[in-house]
């Protein structure tokens, strides 16, 4: 079954390996075809409507990063097999390739915002049988990532249940730091380029945030501003610091916190609708 999108490609089941399968699908939004790397955890028990975890990647990297590079997928499964998280889906997609990086905004004719708070969720759901029309959805991501999971979340928080963030781009014009393309070429139609901008115009109706940056990062002041915005607007959220820089080692770690807020937000979000005992 085709579905929603024209073209579909999932990697067959004999040659996946550590629980990651491979997605490919062509969408308008990129006008062409977008790629999402998934950590589906196999249990003794079939499972359907799994949480749908959400990271993005940072600038220079693809779908792979994440787990080739980070290990988030062993890292859940670990987390998973040890009862710390429930079981959910990692899902990591490409940012559609543009440039450096594509900052998740929409763009030069293409909408790579859409194609992860559309395209992404609706592939999953059509193709990973372990998910569903129930799938409950939170984003997060790191550097370039994260500035792309705390613009969508707070702006599609009717999506996402949990939003989270590690050594995040908190303003557009951080994005100078790391690619040659200059800002003007994503700045054209953005009413709202920087991420206080975005919480300040939905701070009523946001999920959870979480967010936390290491302490020799180049990044580290542009979080301690947003903390400190966010606290000026009352808006509730989580900052931690740590040791470390703009680097994998830092990330390997700390996923395991964005792991265990989703999970947690979960479960505060069941107690608050009755559905947990």
């Amino acid at each position: 079954m085709q579905g929603s999108f024209r073209t579909i490609e999932l990697s067959d089941a004999p040659y996946e390996f550590d629980g990651l399968r491979f997605l490919t699908v062509q969408t308008s939004n990129l006008k062409g075809r977008g790629d999402i790397c998934l950590f589906v955890p196999k249990m003794e028990v079939s499972l359907s409507d799994l949480p749908i975890y959400i990271l993005l990647h940072g600038v220079y990297g693809s779908a792979w990063v994440w787990a080739l590079k980070g290990g988030a997928h062993k890292t859940a499964h670990e987390m998973m097999q040890e009862g710390i998280i429930k079981p959910a889906i990692i899902a990591m997609p490409s940012d559609g390739l543009w440039g450096g990086g594509s900052a998740y905004l929409a763009h030069h004719q293409k909408d790579f915002a859409q194609w992860i708070v559309n395209d992404v969720p609706l592939a999953i759901r059509e193709n990973i049988p372990e998910a569903g029309a129930q799938s409950s959805l939170c984003i997060g991501g790191l550097s370039m990532g994260g500035y792309g999971a705390l613009r969508l979340g707070a702006g599609h928080p009717e999506k996402f249940s949990a939003i989270a963030a590690h050594s995040a781009i908190t303003r557009l014009s951080e994005m100078e730091l790391f690619v040659e393309e200059p800002v003007s070429d994503y700045s054209t139609g953005q009413e709202h380029p920087d991420v206080i901008d975005v919480i300040r115009e939905n701070r009523t109706k946001l999920p959870p945030i979480r967010f936390d940056c290491g302490r020799d990062d180049e990044l580290i002041e542009g979080n301690r501003l947003l903390h400190r915005q966010l606290k000026d607007i009352n808006v509730s959220h989580t900052y931690e610091e740590f040791e470390g820089g703009h680097q994998w080692g830092y990330w390997q770690r700390h996923v395991r916190k964005t792991f265990i807020f989703f999970d947690r937000s979960f479960l505060k979000k069941e107690r608050k609708s009755g559905l947990f005992t």
